[in-house]
């Protein structure tokens, strides 16, 4: 059983920061102007003749040196931009600070997960006041129990600029556990074991994994992925023996096609062991009895083309959410174990054109489905037998909701998570027969002053260019009047089909009750409106993305809510090559961008097969190896299209062990931008010296770069005023 992933909606809880704090409303002038210092030089990156030529186009790249990572003129270059934000912003400390204790204080330092039961004990995950990390324990048969502490990361993070404990896997007979561990923030987790019973976490270490796993029933036997140590790959599976831990691990499965990624599952019934094979457009299951791990795994379906399929197991059917048939917003199969070739499958909820399905989850009696219509998530919940078919009641526009830690079979209760832009989340459980609900745990709100009723949410429909109408979610306080002096932050990612749900932030608060509105735009290349959405934002569609993003902000403005000297965008990783492209094409519309970890130099990167990622997003992007791709990732890549123009007030943020964007992505773009900006707004580059593509690991270090981040919004906005 993997005790992590079982325990995500509360760990992911804290990185959300859902609880309150009470009401300020204080003024934008009471923060620290931000203008430049004209005492302080920009540092300058040197410019050293470096041209790629692909399909006879010469593209210039004078900065392509940056990625020379060991370069002692590299890591000089960096750390003279960060000393530049820094001596630039030191009047923003008191700020930062303050916002950091702030939010600090919205969080119920000692904490609690609600528990949950597997196999004899009760499994909780808790936090100590002053603590960074978590601390992850359980208790035998009953709450009441002594408490065993399975791991402290406190304790284990010492020493380590960057720590984090991923993939906690419990044999089934509950005497010990792998786990992986990162402390170099590049998702390249080393695999440990450990013995509950002598406490012992033993030598061996298997590197370079991604830090999860599958035990077979015999307790002596695991499965885990292996990553290509270049690309980061997840490339192959391997079956490891405790009977012999220092012995080499053996190869059951290595996915030669590079443009697919593999991992390794169990199935919730615990019978069966999956290995997954996935690219953006295509999957394909192998199954093994989890009784027989020394078996030969059977392909469920071969992969073909186009066609996506995931794998649960009830009873003597594998079911299955696809999209077969060009059922575009899936649906539901089921096959016999015996006879699993798409040709025996056999629908059991079929395809609707204006209901995107997102997920199922099964139980003995109940299944349920997680739909998603006109933007809205929604929880649907079946009987086997057909004698019920109903809907959890959800109200509002502005919400979020999805099933949480359903690990039982024989159970009618169904637990889930609500909550709402104005509205703190709340751990439920429903029961499926009764249809009744118990709170099992509200988000506290400390310092006793917060009231929901305070804040306001709602949904907007912007018209794009093409005449299609994109939503935004919106929400602010209550008193904040909505007019050409609001300031707003405008946030988006808008790929992967990755959906932004409108849910609540208690660091947002900070900038609420500072009489900041917040915007989601659900723009294209996201679920929100269905599979179409994310198919009409991605590839040579890839631009609707970016000019929704913008005609969400005219229409913000036009309607009166803001203006251009009080809009502020932000995004990161691929929203923020959103970011970069808007700078780009429509500067005017904001005072102020923050960019994170931003995929900017989106053709080099794509053209270069040894950068984790790459080959396995051609199904995304495109690939520029192709003409077609190449021309259309030219006309909008940012790095590529910096204009000798003015720029909006920018800050950028990377880390330099980034896995996913590679640090010398928004160190070449800020760079060119240096040479190009004809204006007198600020632009600064935080690199973090020790972290990746999450930031920092501790719960508190990732408070103080929101801080950062909100200070920086805070005094561009006083020094407009």
């Amino acid at each position: 059983m993997n005790f992590l992933f079982a325990n995500l909606t509360f760990l992911t809880q804290w990185r959300r920061l859902l609880l309150c704090f009470p009401i300020l409303l204080l003024a934008c002038n009471t923060s620290p102007e931000m203008k430049p210092n004209k005492t302080l030089t920009p540092p300058l990156a040197d410019q050293k003749p470096y041209q790629h030529n692909i399909h006879d186009d010469i593209r210039m790249d004078p900065f392509y040196w940056l990625k020379e990572r060991e370069n002692p003129e590299v890591i000089d270059y960096l750390e003279r931009e960060n000393d530049y934000y820094q001596k630039s912003t030191k009047q923003l400390v008191p700020l930062q600070e303050n916002l950091f204790e702030e939010m600090k204080a919205r969080i119920k330092e000692e904490d609690n997960s609600v528990p949950y039961f597997y196999n004899g004990y009760w499994y909780i995950t808790r936090y100590e006041k002053g603590q960074d990390y978590p601390i992850y324990t359980r208790k035998k048969d009953s709450l009441t129990a002594a408490e065993e502490i399975l791991f402290n990361c406190n304790e284990m993070a010492k020493g380590h600029a960057y720590f984090r404990l991923v993939g906690i896997n419990i044999s089934p007979d509950n005497t010990k556990a792998v786990f992986g561990i990162d402390t170099v923030s590049r998702r390249q987790y080393s695999l440990k074991v450990k013995d509950f019973i002598s406490g012992e976490i033993k030598s061996t270490s298997i590197e370079n994994t991604t830090g999860s796993s599958v035990w077979a029933n015999d307790n002596t036997h695991f499965f885990f992925t292996k990553k290509n140590p270049t690309t980061l790959r997840s490339e192959a599976i391997y079956r490891h023996s405790m009977d012999n831990l220092m012995a080499e691990s053996n190869l059951v499965f290595e996915e030669k096609d590079e443009t697919f990624s593999t991992f390794v599952s169990g199935s919730k019934s615990e019978e069966y062991i999956f290995i997954g094979s996935y690219s953006t457009l295509s999957t394909e299951y192998q199954y093994i009895d989890a009784n027989t791990p020394l078996g030969k795994f059977n392909v469920i379906q071969k992969r073909t083309p186009d066609l996506e399929y995931s794998i649960s197991h009830y009873g003597d059917h594998f079911y299955i959410f696809t999209n077969a048939d060009k059922a575009e917003n899936y649906k539901v199969m089921k096959t016999p174990i015996t006879a699993t070739a798409k040709e025996n499958w056999v629908e059991v909820l079929s395809h609707r054109p204006e209901v995107l399905i997102e997920d199922i989850e099964l139980f003995n009696d109940y299944w349920v489905i997680t739909e998603r219509e006109n933007g809205l998530a929604k929880v649907r919940i079946k009987r086997w037998d057909g004698t019920e078919d109903y809907y959890l009641p959800l109200e509002g526009e502005t919400y979020t909701v999805y099933t949480s830690t359903n690990i039982a079979f024989n159970t009618t209760k169904l637990r889930y998570v609500y909550n709402s832009m104005t509205t703190p989340s709340s751990v439920i459980e429903f029961d499926m027969v009764n249809k009744t609900e118990n709170i099992l745990k509200e988000q506290e709100v400390m310092g006793g002053k917060f009231d929901k009723l305070n804040y306001t949410s709602k949904r907007l429909w912007a018209p794009a260019a093409d005449g299609t109408k994109i939503p935004i979610s919106l929400v602010y306080h209550k008193d904040t009047p909505l007019n050409q002096n609001t300031p707003i932050l405008q946030y988006a990612y808008g790929s992967y089909g990755s959906t932004i749900d409108p849910g609540f932030s208690s660091t947002r608060l900070s900038l609420l009750d500072r009489g900041f509105a917040f915007a989601i735009a659900h723009v294209r290349g996201g679920e929100y409106l269905g599979r179409k959405w994310y198919e009409n934002g991605k590839m040579l569609q890839k631009k609707n993305t970016f000019t929704d993003f913008i005609d969400c902000s005219k229409h913000l403005i036009a309607q009166g809510l803001t203006s251009e000297k009080h809009l502020y965008a932000y995004g990161g990783s691929a929203g923020g090559l959103l970011m970069g492209v808007v700078v780009n094409d429509a500067p005017q519309l904001y005072n102020g961008v923050i960019a994170a970890v931003p995929f900017v130099d989106v053709i080099t990167t794509m053209l270069d097969d040894t950068i984790p990622l790459t080959t396995s997003e051609y199904d995304e992007w495109g690939n520029p190896n192709d003409k077609t791709y190449y021309d259309y990732m030219k006309s909008y890549s940012p790095y590529d299209n910096v204009k000798e123009q003015a720029y909006p007030n920018l800050l950028v943020t990377t880390g330099l062990h980034d896995s996913q964007v590679q640090y010398w992505e928004p160190a070449k773009w800020v760079a060119r931008l240096r040479l190009n900006k004809k204006d007198d707004t600020v632009l600064f580059l935080d690199t973090d010296m020790n972290a990746g593509h999450g930031g920092a690991s501790g719960r508190f270090d990732s408070l103080k770069e929101t801080a950062k981040k909100y200070a920086f919004l805070l005094a561009l906005e006083n020094s407009g005023n």
